[in-house]
């Protein structure tokens, strides 16, 4: 079984938790499964660090004279989108321990 369904969604197990299950170890695997998973996570990935930028700019044009509150903004906006960012990472290592916890 390569494929998981949740709610008609389509989810590729990945060749490494696929070689890992059969006990054997995986080498040579390739990226067929691009546009999956690790992609939405990377694209996720991209986005917290342009709004990171983006705060970093605020507070640079701030140094120069510029507006505060636009500095704020992007500094909450950036603190709110890393938590959220750490969270998400922290529930995906409780959900991979919990599946390797499993007993097959």
């Amino acid at each position: 079984m390569s494929d998981i369904k949740i709610n008609g969604a389509s989810l590729e197990i990945p060749q490494q938790l696929r070689s890992a299950s059969n006990g054997a170890a995986n080498k040579g695997a390739d990226d067929s499964g691009a546009g999956g998973f690790d992609a939405a996570l990377n694209e996720a990935f991209t986005k917290v660090n342009a709004i990171q930028q983006e705060a970093d700019k605020a507070v640079q044009d701030l140094t120069k004279g510029g507006d505060v509150t636009n500095a704020v903004m992007a500094m909450q906006k950036a603190d709110m989108s890393f938590q959220l960012m750490v969270e998400v990472r922290n529930r995906l290592l409780t959900a991979y321990d919990d599946v390797m916890r499993m007993q097959v």
